[in-house]
């Protein structure tokens, strides 16, 4: 059997055909939602329970994207993205992966839905999300 002279343009477009591409590096993508989110000393409260609300500097909203795997190295695709709210699937190597849709109440006020795989256990989690101020100094 001969083997052709094929071009890398070529190699590439069957590449991305394929998925045999690697995972890009978490770049966070650019929603229109996470402009509006001011970023700060943020309260996340868990709707449906008991459990104490949850405190955490967000320094980029991005981070409220993957809290199932908060600081994990993880490739996002968008599945929707408005002004009002987005869905974003991501998926990190090795850790798991999940689902988050991010609405949008205000700038200080936002609705957080998020499921997926973490640790070899799935998590559902639905949080209400309060700025509070600035962050902390460290």
């Amino acid at each position: 059997m001969k083997l052709r002279h094929v071009s890398r343009a070529a190699l590439f477009g069957l590449a991305l055909c394929t998925g045999l591409t690697a995972a890009s590096p978490a770049v966070a993508p650019q929603l229109a939602v996470l402009a509006q989110v001011e970023p700060g000393q943020w309260q996340l409260r868990e709707t449906g329970t008991s459990a104490p609300p949850r405190a955490m500097c967000v320094a980029d909203p991005a981070m409220l994207l993957q809290l199932g795997h908060p600081g994990a190295s993880c490739s996002r695709f968008v599945i929707a993205d408005t002004a009002g709210s987005a869905t974003v699937h991501y998926t990190c190597p090795g850790a798991g992966h999940g689902r988050t849709t991010l609405s949008i109440e205000t700038p200080r006020v936002l609705h957080v839905a998020t499921q997926g795989i973490a640790g070899g256990l799935p998590f559902d989690h639905d949080f209400e999300a309060r700025r509070l101020g600035a962050c902390a100094p460290r």
